[in-house]
């Protein structure tokens, strides 16, 4: 069976833009809702594809963080280069994590992180969701279940590296988190399994921001934009924004 690939997609609306982060094993699909929310708001907004996502398995564990980092930064690039000055960021989980970078590497409007997270346990967590992804897609593939045990086996071993990347950018962003000091709106899901929950409050408590804010949403799960609370959630969004100090 054939799996559609997704696309990283651009609405152009006003002259605020939004750049939107999807979260590790994700794709555009994270934050599409959003951006279409926004864009009827009056938002401009753009969400690229890191390298890796949006593919099998086994092409996600051939990237790794240097090169999603590449990715945003491009992406970041790219509402500059079609003429948009003034760019908030939006990202879910490792867009979070990306995004925080962003943060404190550009002039960027605001930060948005939702459900980043800020501790790094290989063992219980983002590994699972990658196990978790992998057998997903494996059973789209119209799979075998021995098929699928043998095969994410093999992966799991072939990412040793990859996680271990991944863990060091955590860490490396969380230890820089206090050099912030853009507008920042955290967003964490009560729910959420995939990530440690105390990475919210380790945000919020830490950004240097003068204007800053957290909002728990009681009934959702990590991946938060898609969930049970979502158009709370984008309405949040937009009022943030709607409180910054905008040129235009």
């Amino acid at each position: 069976m054939k799996i559609k690939q997704p696309q990283p997609f651009t609405f152009e609306a006003g002259p605020r833009a939004v750049l939107l982060l999807h979260g590790f094993t994700g794709h555009t699909a994270d934050v599409r809702m959003l951006g279409r929310f926004l864009e009827k708001k009056g938002y401009t907004t753009h969400a690229p594809i890191y390298r890796g996502h949006g593919a099998p398995p086994e092409e996600l564990i051939k990237s790794n963080p240097k090169q999603w980092w590449e990715d945003v930064r491009k992406a970041f690039q790219h509402l500059r280069e079609l003429g948009y000055e003034e760019i908030a960021v939006a990202g879910l989980s490792l867009g979070g994590v990306l995004g925080l970078k962003l943060a404190y590497s550009e002039n960027i409007k605001a930060m948005i992180p939702m459900c980043a997270p800020m501790f790094f346990d290989n063992e219980t967590q983002l590994t699972q969701g990658f196990k978790l992804f992998s057998k997903e897609y494996k059973q789209l593939e119209q799979k075998d279940d021995d098929t699928i045990q043998k095969e994410i086996a093999s992966l799991v071993e072939g990412s040793e590296e990859l996680f271990d990347d991944l863990g060091k950018t955590i860490k490396d962003v969380k230890n820089n988190v206090d050099t912030i000091y853009t507008p920042v709106f955290v967003v964490q899901a009560r729910k959420d399994q995939m990530i440690n929950t105390d990475s919210a409050m380790y945000i919020y408590e830490n950004v240097e921001s003068d204007v800053k804010d957290i909002k728990w949403y009681e009934e959702s799960g990590h991946v938060v934009t898609v969930d049970k609370e979502k158009e709370q959630l984008h309405e949040d969004i937009f009022q943030f924004l709607e409180t910054l100090d905008w040129k235009i």
